[in-house]
């Protein structure tokens, strides 16, 4: 299987942008003529396997090498670095340029910046006195698929640069690739914002529309209906919960990379000691798009029915005479046999984590902290996993929901769990400490909280609910319904206004911005979930929300917003863009920073 995904079924010409990115790598290529060695930034090298296959690359004469602080060993005369713009990896190309000079190594360099350039990389090079040896030019990539209806910014650290460092760099890198989509699909007539960094990228969007406008007379009916931007630090709480659903399990535990987990080839039946094998995940896989979205304990349930029901058509081959085009139907269920056999293994090994009394325990605590219910019982299990070391990153996942479910927490309790978390985990982290302060994540109780008026209004706990047939969004945590999926909801259903306290009782502004040249399409506070006449594509394809997350997104968010979207009487489709899929663990860790 390939890991570039297949973009087919998406509800809009996404396979178009990733030919468009494709052709623009190759052009770089076939510029720099004749054979090369192309230096790729590790980072890079795997939202670059989602638009490319490596065996093109080299079909353009191109070498392929992972930078990092050793010298570029090759035979080329060319070197091509393929970079984004940090300071960091600045140092590498200057010490592999000087070491090529002390040993008297001719190249030639070229620098190409993704997505583009940047005056602080280009003032490390001219100190380093390397700039004048370089061509420098920009790969334009702000946007990659990941599968049908998601889109990755890849910009892994962009809430913790906006929210500690206050570096805004990554605002103007959405909004630009916002701008982009609409020079392929139409101005998009609908902006909903929420968040300061929402709010700042729609005003962005409007700004470049300003200065460089997509000719609307050319485009038709736009292709996407409306644009619901969110910050990831208007709901903290959901990221910080276990996600339950089997896609959300497989990064919580595995960690899902560029669609694809990396794991022991044992785990997955194959016989080669220590050998690690990469499993793309995507819609490719039929049967990972019919199960990724439902809870684990259905995954479960469904795969035992499967292997059954193939049991027994082998049986009944072995003990009656069939038709040809019985016979037939049989070798075709047959082909889906690497994919359930994929999934049965990786759900046998999901099950030995969920099913440890500290996963479930801690699904226990989290229950009761989002519930907001008996703080003393939190503090001493939070309390007791310093004490006993657990994961530093764990401990900090649960300190920030308890944290945010609390408002804060009161002064004696927040100066007691700094200093038992710094003598535990030692001094070091104090740098992590004071950037979960900053960014909000961790603070003093300053005013009583608000979150249980929040969760009540838009019932965000809900009882009994059944993860096999769910009919809310809930499910995907088994009984909490994501806050950030909630207000998607309520934007679709009836617009914010209607709810309009409660959102400001969430952190940052919120906007709404009707765009012109487009009056024939409803607004969103006039549509009921019920489809207008306008509001369908020409040729009878639903209307599209591209739903932005500032500051990424989980798994388990995209699987609610799926099951909003196949949801009877839904008059859209819906589409992703975040700047990284995350889980709790990988978006606590950007906040970690150690000291020396």
């Amino acid at each position: 299987m390939a890991q570039v995904p297949n973009l087919d079924n998406a509800p809009i010409n996404l396979k178009s942008l990733r030919d468009q990115s494709l052709k623009e790598l190759i052009t770089v290529l076939k510029n720099i003529r004749g054979k090369k060695c192309l230096v790729i930034d590790p980072k890079l090298g795997g939202s670059l396997s989602l638009i490319v296959q490596s065996s093109l690359l080299k079909e353009h004469g191109a070498e392929l090498r992972h930078l990092n602080a050793e010298p570029v060993q090759t035979d080329c005369t060319k070197v091509v670095y393929l970079v984004r713009a940090q300071l960091d990896l600045m140092k590498f190309i200057c010490s592999h340029i000087h070491n090529d000079i002390s040993k008297g190594i001719q190249r030639e360099y070229f620098v190409y910046f993704v997505p583009r350039r940047a005056v602080a990389c280009e003032k490390i090079l001219e100190e380093e006195k390397v700039h004048h040896l370089l061509t420098i030019g920009e790969y334009p990539l702000y946007l990659i698929p990941l599968d049908e209806d998601v889109l990755s910014f890849e910009l892994d650290v962009a809430h913790k640069e906006y929210l500690v460092d206050g570096d805004t760099t990554s605002l103007w890198h959405i909004a630009k690739a916002l701008h982009k989509l609409e020079f392929s699909f139409g101005v998009i007539p609908n902006v909903r914002a929420k968040g300061k960094a929402s709010v700042r990228v729609a005003d962005i969007l409007n700004r470049m529309q300003l200065e460089e406008p997509v000719n609307t007379s050319e485009m038709g009916v736009p292709e996407i209906n409306t644009i619901i931007l969110l910050d990831r630090e208007v709901d903290m709480i959901t990221p910080m919960c276990s996600q339950l659903t089997y896609e959300g399990l497989l990064d919580e535990f595995l960690g899902i990379n560029n669609g694809a987990v990396e794991l022991d080839a044992s785990i997955m039946g194959v016989q080669q000691e220590g050998k690690k094998i990469k499993v793309p995940l995507n819609s490719s896989d039929k049967l990972f798009k019919e199960i990724r979205d439902q809870n684990f304990e259905v995954v479960v349930q469904v795969l035992r029915q499967k292997a059954t029901s193939m049991k027994q058509d082998y049986s009944e081959m072995q003990t009656t005479t069939q038709t040809v085009s019985e016979l037939k139907d049989f070798v075709k269920k047959l082909n889906s046999l690497p994919e359930m056999t994929r999934h049965i293994n990786l759900a046998q090994h999901l099950t030995t984590f969920t099913s440890k009394p500290s996963f479930l325990g801690r699904l226990d605590m989290e229950q009761t902290l989002v519930e907001a219910e008996s703080y003393d019982i939190c503090f001493e299990y939070i309390e007791e996993m310093i004490h006993k070391q657990e994961p530093l990153i764990n401990v900090l996942r649960l300190l920030v929901l308890f944290s945010i479910t609390n408002s804060g927490l009161p002064k004696k309790n927040f100066d007691y769990l700094r200093r038992e978390l710094l003598h535990s985990y030692g001094f070091e982290h104090i740098a992590t400490l004071n950037n979960l302060e900053k960014s909000g994540l961790l603070k003093k109780q300053e005013t009583k909280s608000n979150w249980v008026t929040i969760k009540r209004a838009l019932q965000l706990v809900v009882e009994d609910i059944d993860t096999a047939n769910p009919n809310d969004i809930s499910y995907v945590f088994s009984g909490y319904a994501p806050l950030s999926i909630r207000l998607v909801q309520h934007a679709i259903r009836s617009g914010w206004r209607p709810i309009e306290e409660i959102l400001k009782l969430l952190p940052g502004p919120h906007s709404d911005i009707k765009r012109g040249g487009f009056s024939s399409s409803p607004s969103l506070d006039t549509l009921n979930g019920s489809l207008h006449g306008s509001d369908k594509v020409v040729d009878g394809r639903r209307s599209l929300i591209l739903v932005v997350f500032i500051g990424g997104v989980t798994s388990a968010e995209i699987s609610a917003l799926r099951f909003l979207s196949g949801q009877e009487g839904m008059a859209y489709d819906i589409i992703v863009a975040t700047t990284k899929i995350v889980n709790g663990s990988t978006l606590t860790e950007t906040f970690v920073e150690k000291l020396g």
